[in-house]
């Protein structure tokens, strides 16, 4: 039994997926074990036959890990939505099955992390681990001492709940008070712009750079390098 494996932890690991949506590949009937029809809770050695749509999933596999740095203009899903390219267009080929551990919207940049490891992937999304992520972020008009502070100590109610994060200022002009550091320890969608935006405010810009432990540094737009974790 040591040598075993749980069923959903393989396939997460092997094809860049989370557990629970490994469980659900197994659920659908996709995903079968020495030729029968695999089940939630299955477990697995190095002897077993295990395949996803009728292809082989190795036992072995090696990890690869990416830091990318996304251009304003791409999206991060495989399709491109609309005019909007995927920033799959600007990896090479041998890196276009990795899948990306969170997303940034269209109109932001800076740093994402692909990898084929599931478990990386999950640890470095899921809310309960807060992983903390850096922006700079500009805005059309300046931002209020009392809005910051409302961000910052209260937090702001969306409709998905309250949003609060560290809003650091980087301007001493309250005129120019338009850029900040922003950090992060949730990701939810489009959070920090529709928390300003709650509160009468445009970002204009906003760009991560840094992600957990990985930094963006100067990693050129539409550049990746390879990390290790």
């Amino acid at each position: 039994m040591n040598n075993q494996i749980r069923l959903n932890k393989f396939l997460a690991e092997r094809l860049g997926v989370s557990r629970r949506e490994a469980d659900e590949l197994i659920v659908s009937g996709k995903v079968t074990i020495d030729g029968e029809p695999a089940k939630i809770g299955a477990r697995l050695d190095k002897s077993s036959k295990v395949c996803y749509n009728n292809k082989i999933v190795p036992f072995e596999t090696e990890y690869l890990y990416l830091a990318f740095h996304k251009p304003v203009g791409y999206v991060c899903s495989r399709r491109a939505q609309g005019a909007a390219p995927t920033l799959y267009e600007l990896l090479p080929a041998k890196y276009q099955h990795l899948k990306t551990v969170g997303r940034l919207d269209k109109d932001s940049s800076g740093l994402i992390l692909l990898t084929n490891d599931g478990d990386f992937a999950y640890q470095m999304t899921h809310p309960k681990f807060r992983k903390t992520k850096i922006y700079e972020v500009e805005l059309n008009q300046p931002l209020q001492p009392l809005h910051q502070q409302m961000i910052s100590d209260y937090g702001v109610m969306l409709d998905d709940g309250p949003s609060q994060f560290k809003v650091i200022t980087l301007a001493t002009d309250p005129d120019q008070r338009k850029r900040f550091t922003v950090v992060l320890t949730e990701g939810r969608n489009r959070q920090i712009r529709r928390t300003f935006a709650a509160l009468g405010y445009r970002v204009t810009k906003l760009h991560r750079t840094h992600f957990g432990p990985y930094e963006i540094g100067d990693l050129p737009p539409g550049k990746y390098a390879i990390i290790k974790v």
